[in-house]
């Protein structure tokens, strides 16, 4: 099978232009897969538009032109870009400090997030700065999807029971005055949504490749119609209006630039961290490349093309990607017509949605977060290792304590993460060891017994970059093996676990140079790194060491140290 040729220039601009050649067949394909999808598509956007707070309609409106924007020019053309829950959740969180929910200025501030998260994903991927996004660690990422699903489904409980209870105080004190209140739930509302949960798991357990959430949805919304659930007090869609969004500039002002624009980068670092776990599977599946630089592209200008079509911010959906590669779809023209399915039901079939319950987009919202808590990776972290696991268990813990506005429990993540790793870095791991005259390594600290060979050379290994922030620990751990072994002539500092050498640490080594031989001790240098090299010959450090100085190898400066152990060391080798 011949090899395929790379993209040019402008196929990686435009990733669609690289898509196969359709076929009968893939056509077929593409179409089935685009339909199946859009049978889900459709109260999955109804559903994440009452979780961010807007009218349901802003949901269908992100799942029309974002999403078709998405895939032309992200790189994986099976991600199915739209409406989500996480970024759903973001999204409320984000704006809810600034307006109150359903209100022009909370839709208005929507489209204000869309726009910067979408600002900052396109100068990522522009700026090829894809990389940066690993700021986001899989510990810090997995405890704040488990507290924002928790979160999630007890926002949802209003809704499910038909009861309005204010979110001030935070989702604790929210939750505690729901239960204070349980027993005036509105029954009907009540009783429609435990028949949509019911009706959702039954699917799920006994036919799950059936599209549960659209059957689901039509029997509820038909039986809402004939028995009169909006006349008896249940909340329901309402009315849609028919045909496309009009597209306008998201209004702004100054004061909501700064106060969104923390939350904007959050809702790009999350969201894009969604998508590209969409994007690995999918490449896996489908034996396909894909790019983060670009996907960071695309995704950021679905999120601009979903604020001036009065929708609010995208990702990638992992569950609606699934069921692209799950219904066998070949090429970038599946999300198309899935697309096309979501235009033809603004422009006809807004009608049929007017009697959907709330109670059953809570149902859907609540079983499609199920799907996110993973109590397992929480631990699979702190077996990892104990930073790792605090990051996860913190991250957890804030987004729980400030929800609503859930974005600082991630910023409290990553800012862990962080102080954890530079700390890491400046106390990393380093060895002290002893060469007798046997050619021996043993521990610096072990007993010595008079009946072991004497030690004729101290031995430091340092696995770690040589920079500012540990410098001085690789001072004074030498400095106490000298210290603490004064009839040692010679100390070899064993330099292959150093590969980053900066200034401050080519100053401490100067600086120990002069001081070791000083009181007539030798600094030797095995199995140093190239760079490692290259920074000390550009600094005149490495001249400092003086011939005989440096070794290719531990085992050539060992050798050494044991010719020259009997000869008093008043010249340096």
């Amino acid at each position: 099978m011949p090899k395929a040729a790379p993209p040019t220039r402008l196929q990686a601009a435009l990733p669609f232009l690289h898509w196969p050649r359709p076929t009968p067949r893939s056509l077929r394909d593409d179409l089935i897969a685009g339909l199946t999808v859009a049978l889900l598509v459709v109260p999955q956007a109804l559903a994440y538009a009452q979780l961010a707070g807007v009218p349901a309609y802003h949901g269908l409106y992100a799942a029309l032109l974002p999403a078709v924007v998405g895939v032309l020019f992200g790189s994986s053309a099976l991600l199915s870009t739209g409406p989500v829950a996480l970024t759903s959740l973001l999204t409320a969180a984000s704006v809810g400090a600034l307006a109150a929910p359903g209100t022009g200025a909370f839709v208005a501030n929507v489209m204000l997030l869309a726009l910067l998260s979408g600002l900052i994903q396109v100068g990522l991927g522009l700026a090829r700065a894809g990389v940066l996004l690993n700021l986001l660690s899989r510990p810090v990422l997995v405890g704040f999807i488990n507290a924002a699903a928790l979160v999630i489904a007890l926002s949802q409980l209003p809704a499910l029971l038909g009861l309005q209870v204010s979110a001030e105080g935070g989702i604790a004190a929210a939750t505690w005055r729901l239960l204070g209140q349980a027993t005036s739930a509105h029954g009907l509302t009540l009783a429609c949504g435990g028949l949509a949960l019911a009706l959702l798991l039954l699917f799920k357990r006994f036919a799950p490749r059936w599209p549960g959430v659209l059957l689901m949805a039509v029997f509820i919304t038909l039986l809402s119609q004939f028995s009169g659930y909006a006349a008896a007090g249940g909340a329901v869609v309402g009315r849609i209006p028919e045909g496309l969004p009009g597209l306008a500039w998201p209004a702004m002002s100054w004061a909501a630039l700064v106060a969104l624009l923390p939350a904007a980068f959050v809702v790009a670092l999350v969201s894009f961290a969604e998508a590209m776990a969409s994007c690995k599977v999918i490449a896996a599946k489908t034996r396909t490349p894909w790019n983060e630089n670009q996907e960071l592209i695309g995704q950021g200008l679905a999120k601009m093309v979903a604020a001036f079509c009065q929708a609010m911010p995208v990702s990638g959906s992992f569950s609606r990607s699934a069921l692209y590669l799950g219904s066998h779809a070949r090429s970038g023209l599946a999300p198309l017509f899935s697309a096309a399915c979501v235009l033809a039901v603004l422009l006809w079939f807004t009608p049929l949605l007017h009697h959907l319950p709330q109670a059953a987009l809570a149902a859907m919202i609540i079983m499609a977060v199920a799907n996110l808590i993973d109590l397992r990776a929480l631990r699979s972290a702190w077996q990892a290792h104990r930073d790792d696991g605090l990051a996860a268990l913190l991250t957890f813990g804030a987004t729980l304590a400030f929800a609503p506005a859930i974005q600082n429990g991630i910023l409290v993540g990553i800012v862990f993460s962080l102080a954890a790793f530079i700390y890491r870095r400046m106390l990393p791991r380093f060895e002290l060891q002893l060469l007798d005259t046997q050619g021996v390594l043993r521990p610096a600290d072990a007993a010595r017994a008079s009946a072991l060979a004497p030690a004729v050379a101290g031995v430091l290994r340092f696995d770690a970059a040589l920079f500012f922030a540990n410098a001085w620990v690789f001072e004074a751990a030498l400095l106490r093996l000298e210290r603490e072994h004064p009839g040692l002539k010679v100390i070899v500092l064993r330099a292959q676990g150093i590969n980053l050498l900066d200034a401050t640490g080519v100053e401490v080594l100067r600086g120990l140079l002069r001081q070791l031989r000083e009181r007539g001790v030798a600094l030797w240098l095995s199995n140093a790194k190239p760079q490692f090299l290259s920074v000390a010959r550009r600094t005149g450090l490495l001249a400092e060491f003086g011939p005989g100085c440096v070794y290719d190898s531990d085992e050539l400066a060992f050798a050494a140290v044991q010719a020259g152990a009997t000869v008093p060391l008043q010249t340096r080798p």
